[in-house]
């Protein structure tokens, strides 16, 4: 057998607001426990109490500290005679924002020991009296210790409780500040309702960890808002004016498009994100990330207004791969480096394929590469392939042979009149090769090119300014005047 654990509300701060029923089950009780006695209730209290504040100094986290509290009531409810009442007191209300009344709940049933919840005025009776405002237009209770900005929704009343000291303050300023802009106003609040006590401060987001006091009874408000500037922070802003563009009312362009009108589109927008990267430039590519990112939305919204998937559709299959083919991050494999992280990568992948119920030995290992890559990438990712199996020369000095073959072969195919198609098939094996180099050498073809394409241009356009400095148009300059300027741009590392 065992005692009955009993768990009430002290209210939000003045003992006025209890009822008088806890009140004298307060005053009476003869086995009184409470979550900390920094609580002004308690002050009016007569009966003995003991407290858990100890808990605090010994254990690092808050999670921690909630698991030993209920532990010890536990313990001591299991160990109380037949029927006998334990009172425990926690502050505000017992089921709102209260950790270890939630543990006490689901564990005590478990060992036999009977929970009763009592009540008590929360912390947010007065929060909405105090600072006037309605939940029913839209509220969101959030722990400051649990806080980022993907919980955030700007057209929704937020109080952030919890917020116990300085430094949860400062980061639930960070959190904040990635939506908000630095100088918002919000509210920081401490024992409201109490008498004497109550502080409600307004000060601009960037402040938040510049006041004092923060204690078991402060919380952060943040009014709701309907500013354009922070609700196009949001990813519910863009899904919102993404179904707007292709609603009745919204753009005749927009409307019109098909995945197969847009596909050029998706193409050239990645190719503009690679320019940048390319360029080391990141505030143009935040820009054409943005494109990109609506080419993925644009997607997503013509599929919806079939009823086959929506965008969050997209970002569920999406969070559901990288969570399982990451069995080294969110499972219980190891990765040491790079290599193990693809080879579990690789393993994860079939694995999907056999849950699919694909019948890996029907596939081809060049298959999943796309066939609408650039022709050097898709030679690249194909070689890949090829060498995973075995197929693949054993160092690079067999490509480079191979090269010097493939070379012969076209030289032969030219100088003997070969028809065009021999030809360009004799300059493909001639690239199919200078690819195997590049994998040999870890480097991308495509990028290599790149490289090369970019360097021509900026020694073609120095050829152009010189000439053009000397009065010559580049049409009018003689071949040796040209490469005499080539020489002088190369000299120059251009």
């Amino acid at each position: 057998m065992s005692g009955i654990l009993t768990i009430v509300g002290l209210g939000s701060g003045d003992v006025d607001q209890l009822t008088v029923g806890i009140f004298r089950r307060l005053q009476q009780a003869s086995r009184l426990y409470v979550r900390t006695k920094d609580h002004p209730a308690l002050d009016s209290v007569t009966a003995e109490f003991i407290t858990f504040d100890d808990v605090y100094e010994t254990k690092e986290s808050f999670p921690e500290v909630y698991a030993e509290i209920a532990d010890r009531l536990l313990n001591i409810a299991a160990e109380a005679q037949d029927s006998e009442e334990i009172i425990y007191a926690v502050p505000g209300h017992p089921m709102v924002a209260e950790r270890t009344v939630q543990i006490l709940r689901e564990q005590g049933e478990a060992r036999g020991i009977t929970v009763r919840i009592l009540g008590g005025e929360s912390f947010l009776d007065e929060t909405f009296t105090r600072l006037g405002f309605d939940p029913i237009e839209g509220f969101q209770l959030l722990d400051a210790a649990q806080l980022n900005a993907q919980l955030l929704q700007p057209q929704m009343h937020t109080v952030i409780g919890q917020v116990y000291d300085t430094f949860t303050a400062s980061d639930v300023k960070l959190s904040l500040m990635e939506l908000y802009p630095d100088d918002y106003e919000v509210q920081v609040c401490h024992y409201l309702g109490v008498e004497g006590k109550e502080v409600i401060a307004s000060v601009p987001v960037y402040e938040l960890d510049h006041i004092q006091d923060y204690g078991n009874l402060s919380l952060i408000y943040v009014p709701r808002t309907d500013d354009e500037m922070i609700r196009n922070r949001t990813f519910a802003r863009l899904h919102e004016i993404v179904e707007t563009l292709r609603s009745p009312g919204g753009c005749p362009w927009d409307r019109e498009q098909t995945h197969q009108s847009l596909r050029q589109n998706f193409i050239e927008e990645t190719y503009e994100v690679l320019e940048t990267i390319d360029d080391d430039d990141p505030e143009h590519m935040q820009e054409e990330l943005g494109d990109v990112l609506l080419q993925i939305m644009l997607h997503a919204q013509i599929e919806e207004e079939t009823g086959t998937f929506n965008v969050y559709d997209v970002i569920e299959g999406l969070n559901r791969k990288l969570i399982f083919r990451h069995p080294h991050v969110f499972g219980d494999k190891h990765a040491g480096d790079a290599q193990a992280a693809l080879q579990n990568w690789d393993a994860m992948k079939a694995e999907e394929k056999r849950l699919k119920g694909i019948d890996t030995a029907a596939v081809s290992v060049l298959d999943g590469v796309p066939r609408d890559l650039p022709a050097l990438l898709s030679a690249y990712k194909i070689q890949k392939k090829a060498a995973k199996v075995g197929f693949n020369w054993e160092d690079v000095e067999g490509a480079l042979g191979k090269l010097d073959e493939e070379l012969a072969e076209l030289k032969e195919a030219i100088r003997e009149g070969h028809d065009s198609l021999d030809q360009q098939l004799e300059l493909g094996d001639l690239l199919f090769c200078a690819v195997n180099i590049a994998r040999f050498i870890k480097a991308d073809p495509e990028q290599a090119l790149a490289l090369v394409n970019r360097k021509f241009k900026q020694r073609f356009q120095y050829i152009e300014q010189s000439l053009q400095a000397q009065g010559t148009a580049i049409d009018q300059a003689s071949l040796e005047e040209m490469d005499r300027l080539w020489d002088e741009a190369k000299s120059k590392n251009l």
